[in-house]
């Protein structure tokens, strides 16, 4: 039986401001499946205040209430949703992706932005290039004694329209509109494979990052492993379910979080059956997982147990890493968080910033 390519998607936007929207998503299963819809509305800076999921394995139910920013575009986030399901909206004919033909790499294009500098440039400028569904895969940033500011950003375009005339020309516009007519001169041209390479982050994070900051202890708690913290604490139990571990997680509320929870199990590759999420007033955040391995059982030892629930627990306790790094007599920013095993990820990076202290 084939499935229809709007039914696939639905949204239901709130009439009344600061109430949330409905999105529900019906499509065939696969794992990590949540993680790619969460990763996609935090690239609409949409932010998730409930959540439930139920899946058999084949087939998944998956409905979210979130709120909204004003100029949230509905249409385009129903078409990012739909693509990020298994099925085929051509043929309405569901489909399950083959692991074995891994996609095309996206091209990687050089823009290249001189203008003055001014405070809060970066950001206004890597808020517009995310509204134009441009990954930042690397930045390169100097500021020369003029004032003269001189970027050169190697992106990709999730539209894969960046080598066309009316694409650039549209990049072009939406920076000089932020930019109160201060652009000294733009391009953005295509580089190849040798450039793309380079353009691609080093898999070793400096010690800054990699030392203390990512340190955690595993617990040795059994059988039911708890990490607790004064602000978190993510429960694993077998004894509630027949057939699935239970994952109980409490924390504060923070921008991004289910989509954390979701991008951890994806890269162990967890399967969540059922899945209840609720944020209570004051922020607190209540998530209650069914849980099983790829094998369809449940995780049974305890030294998976006890990594599973660390990388949880480290995720909601530091899901932005930082740290003041000195290199002689500079001092760098050092500003990193996980992506996932794919590579993928929005609003996901690692910055090194030199930092200038005034004395």
């Amino acid at each position: 039986m084939g499935i229809l390519h709007d039914d696939v998607v639905l949204i239901s936007q709130s009439d009344k401001e600061g109430e949330p929207s409905v999105i529900t998503v019906n499509c065939p299963d696969k794992t990590g499946l949540g993680c790619d819809l969460c990763r996609i509305l935090l690239f609409f800076g949409l932010s998730i205040v409930r959540g439930d999921v139920a899946t058999d394995g084949k087939w998944c139910y998956i409905v979210f209430w979130v709120v909204c920013k004003p100029t949230t575009r509905w249409e385009l986030l129903k078409k990012r949703l739909v693509e990020a399901c298994p099925c085929s909206s051509a043929s309405e004919i569901f489909y399950y992706r083959s692991e074995l033909q891994p996609p095309r790499p996206p091209d990687v294009f050089l823009l290249k932005l001189c203008c003055y500098d001014r405070k809060g440039l970066l950001h206004d400028v890597t808020e517009v290039l995310c509204t134009l569904e441009l990954n930042i895969k690397k930045v390169k940033v100097s500021t020369i004694p003029d004032g003269t500011v001189i970027d050169h950003f190697f992106v990709t375009d999730t539209r894969e329209l960046l080598h066309t005339k009316i694409r650039q020309e549209e990049t072009y516009k939406a920076l000089e509109d932020i930019m109160e007519r201060i652009v000294i001169n733009f391009n953005i041209e295509k580089v190849g494979p040798e450039i793309a390479a380079c353009s691609q982050a080093s898999p070793l994070l400096p010690s800054g990052i990699t030392e203390d900051i990512f340190h955690l202890e595993v617990s040795n708690e059994l059988p039911s492993v708890s990490l607790t913290s004064n602000n978190v604490s993510v429960v694993m139990d077998n004894s509630l379910s027949p057939a699935h571990t239970v994952v109980q997680v409490v924390c504060q509320d923070h921008k991004g979080l289910l989509y954390d929870i979701m991008r951890t199990l994806k890269d162990y590759n967890i399967q969540i059956s059922y899945g209840r999420i609720y944020i209570r007033q004051g922020r607190k955040c209540e998530i209650d997982l069914f849980i099983m391995q790829a094998d369809g059982k449940k995780i049974v030892d305890p030294s998976k147990q006890s990594t599973l629930s660390s990388h949880l627990k480290m995720e909601l306790l530091q899901p932005l890493r930082v740290a003041v790094v000195s290199r002689g007599p500079d001092t760098e920013l050092l500003v990193g968080n996980p992506v996932e095993l794919s590579s993928k990820g929005g609003h996901l990076f690692f910055m090194i910033l030199p930092v200038l202290s005034r004395c």
